[in-house]
């Protein structure tokens, strides 16, 4: 079986723009990871499937890394790296992984990070933080769009999820808890008062035995069918004018006032759960 050095060996043979980027088998002891370098945060699960690929013999991507005074540097393959650890301390021996050269600026680590597809896709939390390395590196939003292959407004949401959103807010987005776009809207509405309004939020859908704050009970809207219904009950109505014609009026069609009376109470109430005062 042919294979792809000896077609390498031959690219001017076969007048091919074929070219070679070479990869190394460096000594699992000689790499090493920065704590809080990886865009990423450590996932176990994950971990333990390349600790399983390991085991089973399986194919692993090459580490992207660089050299570094105290070794070799993982810029790309965190959770492959740490699968691999794993799987020596269930007894397979792994002496040497596979390892790259990565080329480019710090910035270029960074995106690289973001756009790998060798790892689990980001988080929203994740992407911010991303983003915001970027940032304070002097990138402009057009600029790290064009980077990371997202568009300029992905930029800015992530980016205000990141430097907007609270501590506890973030929490729960983490946890699946809040969608970030809605963790943005609720805190660019409430402003210090976002945790406060956030956690109601989260006691009525746990009330409701939802784990989630969605759309529904964070912006409720008044429901179209009442909205609907209404129109259908006055439409039939006569429309009078008073003597000094100071006033106009709607005379209902009989047997419907209590009906269209039951809608008003029901909006009177969404409207002032809407207006509830912030909290103290």
């Amino acid at each position: 079986m042919a294979t792809l050095y000896q077609r390498y060996q031959k690219k001017d043979e076969l007048k091919s723009d074929m070219t070679a980027r070479k990869a190394y088998l460096v000594p699992i002891a000689e790499i090493y990871t920065e704590d809080g370098y990886n865009v990423r945060e450590l996932n176990q699960a994950h971990v333990a499937e390349f600790k399983d690929a390991f085991m089973a013999g399986e194919y692993i991507p090459p580490l992207a890394v660089e050299i570094t005074e105290r070794g070799v540097k993982v810029i790309d393959g965190h959770h492959r790296y740490y699968g691999a650890l794993a799987a020596t301390e269930a007894g397979c021996e792994i002496l040497r992984l596979e390892c790259k050269d990565f080329i480019g600026t710090e910035a270029d680590k960074i995106a690289f990070m973001v756009t790998s597809s060798q790892g689990l896709a980001l988080t929203p939390l994740e992407r911010g933080a991303a983003y915001f390395r970027l940032e304070n590196q002097g990138w402009t939003n057009a600029q790290i769009a064009q980077k990371v292959k997202r568009s300029e407004s992905d930029i800015i949401q992530h980016l205000q999820l990141h430097k907007e959103c609270s501590g506890y807010i973030k929490s729960l987005v983490r946890a699946g808890s809040l969608n970030y776009a809605l963790a943005i809207d609720i805190t660019r509405e409430h402003g210090v008062y976002a945790d406060t309004v956030v956690a109601k939020f989260m006691e009525k859908a746990e009330s409701a035995g939802k784990k989630k704050i969605t759309k529904s009970i964070a912006k409720p809207q008044f429901p179209a069918a009442k909205k609907n219904r209404l129109i259908e009950l006055v439409y039939k109505s006569t429309k009078l004018i008073s003597q000094d014609r100071q006033h106009d009026y709607l005379m209902l069609p009989k047997g419907v006032k209590d009906e269209v009376m039951e809608i008003f109470e029901a909006y009177r109430k969404y409207v002032e759960d809407q207006n509830e005062p912030q909290p103290e």
